[in-house]
């Protein structure tokens, strides 16, 4: 395929975007650690000595080892807190990039470069890329696994590199983002069944090596895991934590997640206008801060006071798998409520709305047109897609099996729009796929019929 001179060199075409994320950084930025910044931070100082959670009774596995591992070299040596949030800034360029040349190896270099400019100026990516959040970096490890699968499912000879490497960076989401571990277990056992059914079919051979390098990329933490708490595939201690929210009965709650009430807590769940910034992290976002409404935590008392006496008497797996005792117990008492909560989760996941308790908010409505003409496009798409199937590029039905494995298993549990932004990269992907093969658009009309 030939590129034009313009577009050739894609480093080039989108480096003033690398420019503005720089100064969107440097704008935004503070030398605080706010939010997920201090764990992570303190994650890092584990590893440096050795381990990674604390041992039982006590074992905290709220997020895999992946964007602290990433993060170790950088604060071995002592590198400023601003070098590390202008990676951010790197991660995202060098996503937009790869998409770029991903996208560029299947449709037209016109329709490529408007995806990537699309993404480009996909401004809900912004929202944690002046902290050390692992959003970002989990964007690029998503651009990144795309370019190496296009050139993994090719026709022909493959270089090892580009299938070990599809493998290892799909582990390695799996270890930043857990969720994508329980997409990896349903993507490899798909791939065995594939293989099993059609020994000679090379690109199921080749989903399967990817499958395989990837689990084999997880296995060690996944055996550190083991160690911990005598459990096999236990990827973190959070699950039973974001299923309860999306398990609550209460009419006035939509499923969105409330940080835990301290175990010695009187006065019940502590969500006041003086409660501290990092205690609200997970709801909070950008400048756009959450505002709850006042009596949330007179509320918050009397729908979930009687659940945290008992959830607060564990630690560990042990908390974790009291949450999943209540979040049954809830979903068979009224499992009308929890389809509701879903639904909300959706509004969540695409618009950032809506949240429990929380005062509606004009930033809101910002959300609506990037995430609003994606899922336009997806609508449209899914239909050609179903229709030509077995057509498809294999390279596309896969990345858009994980982008389904993922989206659906995060409408079970309490999610925001961050967690739609991480596969933003394949939806694009696979939607310029659909759009080169079935939509032709004509800007000027073929005849003037104005005198007529």
């Amino acid at each position: 395929m030939k590129y034009s001179q313009a577009t050739r060199n894609p480093y080039l075409v989108f480096l003033p975007f690398l420019l503005f994320y720089i100064a969107v950084v440097l704008f935004l930025q503070n030398n605080e650690l706010w939010g997920d910044e201090p764990r992570h931070f303190q994650q890092v100082q584990n590893m440096l000595h050795g381990f990674f959670s604390l041992p039982a009774p006590h074992v905290e596995l709220r997020n895999g080892p992946g964007y602290p591992l990433m993060l170790l070299p950088f604060i071995a040596v002592h590198i400023p807190l601003i070098v590390l949030k202008i990676l951010n800034a790197v991660f995202l360029y060098l996503a937009v990039v790869f998409l770029y040349k991903a996208i560029r190896e299947m449709v037209s270099e016109k329709l490529a470069l408007i995806v990537g400019l699309f993404f480009a100026c996909y401004y809900n990516a912004l929202d944690f890329i002046f902290m050390l959040y692992s959003e970002v970096f989990t964007v690029f490890l998503a651009a990144f696994m795309l370019l190496l699968l296009v050139k993994a499912f090719r026709d022909g000879p493959v270089k090892k590199r580009n299938l070990y490497g599809a493998g290892f960076v799909f582990g390695y989401m799996a270890l930043t983002k857990i969720i994508f571990g329980y997409v990896l277990l349903f993507m490899l056992l798909a791939c065995v069944l594939l293989w099993i059914i059609n020994r000679a079919a090379v690109n199921y051979r080749k989903g399967l090596i990817i499958c395989l390098v990837a689990f084999a990329t997880v296995l060690p933490y996944l055996s550190y895991t083991y160690y911990l708490t005598g459990r096999i595939f236990y990827w973190g201690t959070t699950g039973g934590n974001n299923l309860y929210w999306m398990s609550s009965l209460a009419e006035d709650e939509y499923g969105s997640w409330f940080p835990d009430p301290p175990k010695d807590s009187t006065a019940g769940i502590p969500l006041t206008s003086k409660t501290s910034e990092a205690d609200k992290g997970g709801q909070l976002n950008l400048k756009n801060r959450t505002v709850y409404i006042t009596g949330t935590e007179d509320s918050l008392m009397a729908h979930h006071g009687k659940d945290f006496e008992e959830i607060n008497k564990y630690t560990g797996p042990e908390r974790d798998d009291a949450y999943k005792k209540v979040v049954m117990k809830n979903i068979k008492a009224n499992p009308v409520k929890f389809a509701k909560n879903c639904i909300a989760n959706v509004g969540r996941i695409l618009f950032n709305y809506p949240y429990s308790y929380t005062a509606q908010k004009p930033g809101t409505l910002f959300r609506i047109p990037l995430n609003g003409i994606i899922s336009v496009l997806m609508l449209f798409c899914l239909i050609p897609t179903l229709l030509n199937w077995r057509k498809i590029n294999y390279a596309v039905r896969f990345v858009l099996f994980i982008a389904l494995l993922y989206l659906g298993g995060s409408v079970f549990g309490s999610a925001e729009i961050r967690m739609f932004t991480i596969v933003v990269p394949f939806l694009l992907f696979w939607i310029a796929y659909i759009i080169q093969r079935t939509m032709k658009v004509k800007l000027k009309f073929e005849e003037d019929y104005s005198s007529k």
